[in-house]
């Protein structure tokens, strides 16, 4: 169970961004309520955005979670933990209002108590969330359903206390199990039926709602927020998508609410056609420009991201081979100019200039923005 690497850029800012959120407007020393009677002396970061929570920060560092990045098997999509993570945190902000929540990294579940969740069920182990070991080494096997379990916390204050109010789990499910039938050998693939993964998810949801309720540290009724999450395919060059949210303030979960979110990536392959065939059009056109102008360019893609078949936003990324700062900054001018034309308007859309080794450049423009930002990377 490891850590990816490329949390990269999303996550990495995710995290300066709470972390920094107001730099010299850190909240006056409070104390955050851990269970019973003891109390940490703890601080919480500012916001430079309503729409972004406040951290917590405990003796001067900021508070990090206690499992989080583990996973059933080592998960070889980089886009996969990101968005899981991206993605849980938009989530919350529908339960818990950041102009209401300071959010806290998930301190409730330890590293040993979701590592044993997320491992098969075994005589050692009864709390395994995945099924028993059957034997087999083809697909009638039972596979590994889970692949991850994501906890947030969302903390209130009472005077000069700090509390646990709401919580969020995130569960990552896989729609195809990757297994080696021997130590360093090959990879093989086990398609998992979606009904299937959608059942043994929610049944483990419940179980998982349940062992919450039991630990000391919960406050009872506390709202528990849950996302389901279908991982995307190794290969796949966007991360997967979340497909139910519930929350409750008991021990049992009554409904489901269905989400409609739909991952693309642009150019898409093949005749486009459907909701997104326009997008990927204006990408397209946006490629073609890019790619005349400066014929160095090594690849251009986009991450397409659609709620209820509407475009919610776009991340590209390109790829180039410039070795001169000058080109790098000639470059950056020049998409500010073009990409206004071609990109869509009225949602978020950023772009990434890479080389094969670093950042060269980024530039990003709001939902209600017209032109585009940009800073070039360079160095002393």
């Amino acid at each position: 169970m490891k850590h990816i690497k490329k949390i990269g850029i999303a996550a990495s800012m995710l995290l300066i961004a709470l972390i920094l959120a107001a730099c010299g407007n850190i909240d006056n020393t409070t104390s955050v309520e851990n269970g019973a009677n003891e109390q940490d002396s703890v601080q919480t970061t500012g916001q430079t955005s309503k729409d972004d929570y406040a951290g917590v920060i405990k003796n001067g560092h900021y508070l990090v979670s206690k499992a989080r990045g583990l996973t059933a098997a080592r998960n070889s999509n980089n886009f996969n933990i990101t968005s899981f993570e991206a993605g849980l945190l938009d989530i919350s902000k529908g339960y818990y209002k950041p102009a209401d929540y300071i959010f806290q990294e998930g301190q409730y579940l330890s590293m040993d108590r979701v590592q044993s969740w997320l491992a098969r069920q075994t005589k050692d182990n009864k709390n395994g969330l995945n099924p028993v070991d059957n034997g087999k080494k083809n697909n009638k096997r039972n596979p590994i359903y889970i692949q991850s379990i994501e906890e947030q916390d969302f903390m209130q204050k009472n005077g000069k206390k700090l509390s646990l109010k709401g919580m969020t789990i995130g569960i990552a499910m896989n729609p195809i199990d990757y297994y080696q039938k021997q130590q360093y050998g090959a990879t093989f693939e086990q398609k998992i039926d979606h009904d299937a993964m959608v059942k043994y998810g929610q049944e483990a949801a419940a179980k998982i709602v349940q062992r919450i309720r039991k630990l000391k540290k919960i406050p009872s009724n506390m709202p528990i927020a849950i996302a389901m999450y279908e991982q995307a395919p190794n290969d796949s060059l966007v991360g997967g998508e979340y497909y139910a949210v519930t929350q409750t303030t008991g021990d049992k979960i009554t409904k489901w609410d269905k989400m409609n979110i739909a991952n693309k990536v642009f150019p898409l392959i093949g005749s486009a056609t459907g909701y997104a065939s326009n997008d990927n059009k204006n990408f397209q056109n946006f490629q073609s420009q890019v790619q005349h102008f400066f014929p160095t360019i090594a690849g251009l893609t986009a991450q397409a991201q659609y709620v209820n078949k509407k475009l919610a936003g776009e991340h590209i990324t390109i790829t180039t081979q410039f070795y001169s700062q000058t080109e790098i900054i000639s470059f950056t001018n020049f998409l500010a100019q073009v990409a206004p034309k071609f990109t869509p308007s009225g949602v978020p859309v950023d772009i990434t200039v890479n080389s094969a080794t670093d950042i060269q450049a980024y530039l990003s423009r709001g939902a209600d923005d017209r032109d585009f930002s940009s800073h070039v990377f360079g160095s002393y």
